[in-house]
């Protein structure tokens, strides 16, 4: 137990070096971001009706350029954001680097503050979970994503953990995209304006061990609710609150068979699922009671206890 525990030690303090070189190597200016003309955007998006979901941080749209790239363009909402400050945004997203979060390409500067984000080929998890014309994902699949946002979480949080500016992150149905791959991104990425109500110690606790604080618990309610997404292949319109409702008040909480998307017959293993449902209802627990575990810990387990590659 002591040599796990001096391990696991070990392994943290190398993964905060590496993040740290990472931070330094990528602080200067962010010369590959390309800037993007309005009128292109407005072709691209069809004059910004294809919307993929919106919250109040802005609305994410669906743009096919010239060539036949499909990407997501988000429209950001702060009315109050000066060039300056826009261009400290551009240059802080351009720093993130994470197979499983949604790489910023380009800008624009125009009518509107608009980013414009990597491929998303294959559209958002929610258009899987709910059109009946989509091949539904399979369990694998599903599995894959779970662990690849869980692994995405740990990056930025600890990415944040002693930055000036702290990355948020929402996390639902709606804003995972899935590349031509089916690879989860995770899109729904800002730059918190107001750094000095995040401490860095927080952060710290939550990458690290325990999770007091309330943003990084619901961080992990959220990833909570994605798991039951993925299993149930219901996906939640009310921050969970729907899904979860859904799940008490048809009496299915301890028959894990009726909980199970009908899409995926019996191609799926019991005993894997049994463990992502075990983990799904303790993150959805921090709800309510702050969590006395991390995003670390959700990743590591479900990467040590279930044989699927992220």
């Amino acid at each position: 137990m002591a040599m796990d525990d001096d391990r696991l030690r070990f392994s943290r303090r190398i993964q905060f070096l590496l993040l740290a070189w990472l931070r330094r190597s990528r602080s200067g200016r962010i010369e590959f971001i390309r800037r993007f003309g309005y009128k292109d955007i407005v072709k691209a998006t069809e004059g910004f009706r294809k919307v993929i979901y919106s919250n109040y941080h802005g609305s994410a749209y669906r743009a096919k350029f010239k060539g036949g790239e499909v990407a997501l363009v988000k429209e950001l909402n702060a009315l109050d954001l000066g060039r300056e400050r826009f261009d400290e945004e551009v240059q802080l997203l351009g720093r993130l680097r994470h197979r499983h979060l949604l790489t910023l390409r380009g800008f624009c500067i125009g009518r509107k503050r608009l980013l414009v984000f990597d491929n998303i080929e294959n559209g958002s998890l929610k258009d899987h979970l709910n059109d009946p014309l989509k091949t539904p994902l399979n369990w694998k699949t599903r599995i894959q994503i779970a662990i690849g946002v869980a692994a995405a979480l740990e990056y930025l949080l600890i990415f944040s953990s002693n930055d000036a500016q702290i990355y948020d992150v929402s996390v639902n149905s709606c804003n995972i995209m899935l590349d031509e791959n089916f690879t989860p991104k995770i899109s729904d990425i800002r730059v918190n304006r107001h750094p000095k109500n995040h401490p860095k110690a927080i952060h710290d606790s939550c990458s690290e061990g325990s999770c007091a604080d309330e943003e990084c618990g619901n961080v992990i309610f959220q990833l909570g609710v994605l798991m039951l997404e993925l299993i149930t292949g219901q996906s939640s319109d009310r921050q969970g609150n729907d899904l979860i409702e859904w799940i008490q008040d048809s009496c299915i909480a301890n028959s894990i068979d009726k909980m199970i998307d009908p899409d995926l017959g019996n191609n799926y293993s019991s005993r894997e699922l049994q463990k992502v449902l075990a983990v799904a209802r303790l993150c959805i627990k921090t709800r309510y009671e702050p969590p006395s575990f991390s995003i670390t810990h959700v990743y590591r387990y479900l990467q040590k206890k279930i044989d699927v590659a992220a």
